[in-house]
């Protein structure tokens, strides 16, 4: 069973920055996207960046510029390093992945979410 632990959350002041960590472990042959979403109160879960094996990211429209993700494949994480932080960013950020899992061939296909971390930007 492959899970998922995401830390790093907490209470920041708007223009702060904080670092989100998220480790895979478990029966991992490949990890193809990780990525991190987020869901604030009363909304939808939304993308807010992704980022595939090779190192090519994607990043929702209200992060650009003051998000990065980055992974270090050899350890099965993934990081969101987040600066210049809004009120508006305050959800609970969950971490995604995809790829394969097991032991040996045939793998199965990995789909894993990961708890969450609450990340509360306030003055």
């Amino acid at each position: 069973q492959v899970q998922l632990v995401e830390s790093g959350g907490g209470l920041v002041q708007p223009g702060g920055s904080l670092r989100l960590s998220c480790a895979a472990s478990g029966s991992i042959f490949m990890i193809n996207i990780m990525a991190w979403y987020r869901q604030a109160p009363g909304k939808q879960r939304e993308l807010v960046a992704q980022i595939a094996i090779g190192g090519s990211a994607n990043y929702a429209d209200a992060v650009k510029g003051r998000f990065t993700i980055s992974r270090d494949n050899a350890k099965n994480t993934v990081y969101l390093q987040m600066s210049s932080l809004k009120s508006e960013d305050t959800a609970v950020y969950h971490c995604y992945a995809d790829g394969l899992q097991g032991e040996s061939w045939p793998y199965r296909n990995l789909e894993v979410w990961g708890q969450g971390t609450l990340v509360t930007v306030s003055s």
